[in-house]
């Protein structure tokens, strides 16, 4: 088992995992300085992209983006997701995740599901190919973005798809939007630790997008929290530029050659 993993996996109880999301070598190298976990997620879709759902994320751009992240991480472990359509089945599976891992040079990767991608878990396991899964809110297929765990039948599906999943080999699962209780419940009965993204402190530890973080992002997801206005930042800079450039202030000599 890769080191970085065992590092993750032994927090569980002990330490709260830190994870954020990058797409470039930039916002990666920033990232690794804090973060246990740094997430290529297939979120960039409507991050940089402005689509409507990540099912229209392709296998050639998180692999693009990913090359780039891997450029920025040294410390932290390194999880590419998987995007919508490319683990169909394990054949398929294996064959697109092995393209990732050899292209990316990622620790892992992601895969949303619970029962139903047990037979697909269990074959990349086999192949020694480590896997973090993703329960709750399932971006890929949902069709109502809508908290989990409000009914009992709900809640028995959630909490028996982590115990499913970690039976399969996951190292570790990402709970978003599960409600509180059942994260805990969940976050108590598993061994892996749990990431939540707007499913309470009882985690192991919590993921957000950056973009959404640093405010560049205008999210009004409830389980968002900005903590910096990026925007404002930029745009002084952008105006100054201007301001400079109008005014015949820049370039001055220092940022230019003369014999």
């Amino acid at each position: 088992m890769n080191k970085k993993i065992k590092k993750i996996i032994k927090k569980k109880n002990k330490s709260k995992i830190i994870c954020l999301t990058a797409y470039s070598k930039n916002f990666a190298s920033i990232l690794d300085k804090y973060c246990d976990l740094v997430l290529v997620g297939d979120s960039l879709g409507s991050v940089l992209y402005n689509y409507d759902s990540t099912k229209k994320v392709s296998l050639e751009t998180m692999i693009n983006h990913s090359k780039s992240v891997r450029l920025g991480v040294k410390k932290s472990l390194m999880v590419v997701d998987m995007p919508y359509n490319t683990y169909r089945s394990p054949k398929e599976a294996i064959k697109n995740v092995k393209l990732v891992m050899k292209k990316t040079k990622c620790d892992a990767v992601k895969l949303e599901g619970g029962k139903k991608i047990i037979p697909i878990v269990k074959n990349l396991i086999k192949h020694k190919i480590p896997v973090m899964g993703h329960l709750g809110i399932l971006p890929q297929t949902e069709k109502k973005f809508t908290y989990k765990g409000k009914n009992l039948n709900e809640r028995t599906n959630i909490l028996n798809d982590a115990k499913l999943l970690q039976k399969a080999g996951i190292f570790s699962v990402v709970l978003e939007c599960v409600e509180s209780n059942l994260s805990k419940k969940i976050s108590n009965q598993l061994k892996i630790p749990t990431i939540g993204i707007g499913a309470s402190v009882n985690c192991d530890g919590q993921v957000l997008v950056t973009d959404d973080l640093i405010g560049l992002n205008e999210n009004k997801f409830r389980f968002v929290k900005k903590y910096l206005n990026t925007k404002k930042i930029i745009e002084k800079a952008v105006k100054k530029f201007k301001s400079d450039v109008l005014k015949k202030k820049f370039p001055n000599k220092k940022h230019y050659f003369k014999n």
